[in-house]
């Protein structure tokens, strides 16, 4: 009982943590709308436009999503690949004029946010899927057995 109980709070931690990293996506990478466009940009793309100063800001406000996920655990290569996604963004991010407009189509912590979310929505789907409790089965019927061979003799 105490194991479901533990195994439901961190789920409600873990759903917590995903609510505050969309909202900082959103706020990063999509929260201004373009007028007449259906394009977004963030916060990021706009303090990207500060040379060299602006694209470090943005890789330490990109860190956080990668603190997110070490505190979930997650495997190394899934955060390997979400400090890929943070380095393309900050390199590209870097090149004169062009380097701009791609900060504000990456979206690097929406990508990082999203790998997250489809790893733990997977690894919540695995602790579902209870394995048959074979030892259990053989425990049993090894108990079963013995009270009914039990039960043979006394009669």
């Amino acid at each position: 009982m105490a194991e479901h109980a533990d195994t439901a709070r961190d789920r409600a931690r873990q759903e917590a943590a995903l609510q505050r990293l969309e909202r900082f996506s959103r706020f990063t990478d999509s929260s201004i709308g373009i007028p007449f466009t259906r394009f977004r940009l963030g916060a990021e793309a706009i303090i990207g436009l500060v040379p060299v100063v602006g694209d470090a800001a943005g890789l330490v406000l990109s860190s956080y999503v990668l603190l997110e996920a070490q505190r979930a655990g997650v495997p190394g290569a899934l955060k390997r690949k979400m400090l890929r996604n943070m380095l393309v963004d900050f390199i590209g991010g870097l090149l004169p004029v062009v380097g701009d407009a791609f900060d504000a189509i990456y979206k690097a912590n929406t990508r990082n946010t999203r790998l997250l979310r489809e790893h733990l929505h997977r690894q919540l789907h695995e602790e579902r899927k209870d394995p048959f409790p074979w030892a259990t089965l053989a425990g049993l019927s090894v108990l079963f057995a013995l009270i009914t061979a039990a039960v043979v003799m006394v009669l």
